[in-house]
């Protein structure tokens, strides 16, 4: 009796590892991410002046003061292409709040920080879409 209480609890270690294994997420870049940054969690990109968080997908963008969390671009810049924008990987950050260096970002990163330089994606730009160098169409 006490050999099959063993192996019960043996058989749900095993189950509840394999579970856990299960449950672990792998975190994909959007295919307009710069190819030269893999696993970094956060993109700045200078020209509109947006992060985005790679681990939940999300745009940060300063609205009315408040710093905003949202799964599309401002309004203004929903036409704004992300293949021909450069992206800025944000190496050296390593928390999770990178808007509280937003001077820093601002100041080392102006609008305009390496027009005209070729950034490898991590994907293809889709078929059709206008290849306009990350300049907003507006």
């Amino acid at each position: 009796m006490k050999t099959l209480k063993l192996v019960i609890a043996g058989l749900a270690l095993i189950i509840a590892g394999t579970i856990e294994a299960q449950v672990s997420v792998t975190i994909t870049p959007p295919s307009w991410g710069p190819a030269e940054a893999p696993g970094i969690r956060f993109y700045f990109i200078p020209d509109i002046d947006v992060y985005f968080d790679v681990n939940t997908g999300e745009y940060i963008y300063i609205s009315n003061g408040a710093w905003i969390h949202a799964r599309e671009l401002p309004p203004e810049y929903r036409d704004y292409d992300l293949y021909g924008a450069y992206k800025v990987p944000l190496r050296d950050y390593h928390g999770e709040s990178p808007w509280e260096k937003h001077d820093d970002h601002h100041k080392a990163y102006p609008k305009g920080y390496n027009h005209g330089q070729y950034q490898k994606t991590f994907g293809e730009r889709p078929k059709g879409h206008d290849d306009d160098h990350g300049h907003d169409k507006h």
